[in-house]
């Protein structure tokens, strides 16, 4: 079933596509995968080849753009663009707190959960291009986690794509999740400096609001436990380009005078619930570390365990002296299945998650060192959220790709920078930069 109508200068369609949830079984149980198809007003009854859009995450929809912003307006000007609820996110079918359960009880939904990794992606995008483009080739555009995506794609499918472009999302191969928040961790320290350094008046903030925490019980209006940790994981606003900005707007707005003393201010709450819930995407705390297993050893919530390698990050020994309260960043932990009550049900499945070691392997790298696919991709220069030097590493083992090495943009470059990044990794993909 299909619905067709109009946004400013574009036609949107309503796609929606039945696949297997699990493609080893093609004749088993089946989901539904949702897609927006876009095109230019004025080429709408033209012939266009397709560009597919795999959005960041893992766990959020594609953008639900209004009208032709950012990097759109320039795909259109050549392309028919289709934006994919990736499995579980968005209109497809969905993996949350409410439906899991209709699978039976942690351990079932564990299993099912194991399908809805870049694999299973990229074989739910190989049925839905042979319905829209007749087996004609695409186009693939793959942010952040669509670009973890986009080379599992080139690993397994690389007949099915004329070009690869990928923004802020080259994967390490090979890394496993540990290895992954071991170069984290001194991004984040980085990003959390220059923060300090631009508004040096939010130290003091940071060090008062987290010594409140330690010493009070804070429950969000929405059910949130606001502990200190969950204060820190706000710095994940770090890795965007107006980040430190909207952090800054948001510290200074913290307490207001109360009868019984400061307390946090309730415009303070709603902006902080609003950021830490998982409600709109729990596939990216259940699945997040999922997306780095390849082999038998379990990710074992790499980033709690790793986080303990760097005794910086702990708020109690940085408020006992006069050290800067450290921010972390883009990753799961354990307490923030206590703390959400999206996640609260979800705890024990997450568990298992993390300590399954039958992860199939992600990437090809025999087939990527011989890849023929024109493949371009935008590495940012100090990627709080995708290591450069895995990038750079990966880049190098995938034949024929071409990268655009920048600081000109942090992690969100292709929202903030939309036309010029597009225009560049076209360039680079068709050997005219």
């Amino acid at each position: 079933m299909t619905d067709s109508y109009r946004q400013p200068g574009v036609v949107l369609t309503d796609r929606r596509f039945t696949v297997p949830l699990d493609h080893a079984d093609p004749a088993g149980e089946t989901i539904e995968v949702y897609a927006r198809e876009v095109v230019a007003s004025d080429k709408a009854g033209q012939d266009l080849p397709w560009l597919v859009y795999l959005q960041g995450g893992p766990g959020f929809g594609a953008n639900r753009f209004v009208g032709k912003p950012a990097w759109l307006g320039r795909a259109l000007k050549e392309y028919r663009v289709l934006l994919l609820d990736q499995r579980g996110t968005g209109h497809s079918t969905p993996a949350n707190r409410q439906t899991l359960p209709l699978r039976g009880g942690p351990a079932e939904q564990a299993d099912y959960l194991t399908h809805f990794r870049a694999d299973s992606i990229v074989r739910d995008c190989e049925l839905i291009r042979r319905e829209v483009t007749g087996g004609a080739p695409w186009t693939v555009l793959g942010q952040s986690f669509g670009g973890f995506c986009t080379v599992s794609y080139l690993s397994h499918a690389p007949e099915a794509l004329s070009a690869a472009l990928i923004t802020g999302g080259l994967p390490s191969l090979d890394a496993h999740a540990d290895d992954v928040y071991r170069a984290a961790y001194p991004r984040i320290e980085r990003k959390v400096t220059a923060h300090y350094a631009r508004y040096p008046q939010d130290v003091e903030r940071a060090r008062r609001i987290a010594d409140h925490l330690l010493n009070h019980q804070v429950v969000l209006p929405n059910g949130y436990r606001l502990t200190v940790e969950a204060f820190q994981s706000l710095g994940i606003m770090l890795g965007g380009g107006e980040g430190s900005h909207r952090l800054h707007h948001l510290l200074e707005q913290a307490f207001v005078p109360t009868p019984r003393g400061p307390a946090l201010s309730d415009a303070f709450q709603e902006e902080v619930q609003g950021l830490l819930s998982y409600a709109a995407h729990p596939l990216y705390a259940l699945v997040h570390e999922a997306i780095y297993g390849q082999d038998e050893r379990p990710t074992d919530w790499a980033a709690e365990r790793v986080r303990a390698e760097f005794p910086q990050f702990d708020a109690a020994k940085a408020l006992a002296g006069d050290a800067p309260l450290l921010f972390t960043g883009e990753s799961v932990h354990p307490w923030m299945f206590d703390c959400d009550p999206a996640l609260r049900p979800l705890r024990e499945t997450a568990g298992l998650l993390a300590a399954r070691t039958d992860w199939p392997p992600l990437y090809d790298p025999a087939r990527l060192a011989a890849n023929e696919v024109p493949v371009a991709a935008a590495v940012y220069h100090d990627d709080m959220y995708v290591d450069t030097a895995h990038s750079l590493t990966t880049a190098r083992a995938v034949r024929g790709l071409r990268t655009w090495v920048t600081d000109e943009f942090e992690h969100d470059g292709v929202r903030a920078g939309g036309p010029r990044v597009l225009d560049r990794l076209l360039a680079l993909a068709r050997d005219e930069a």
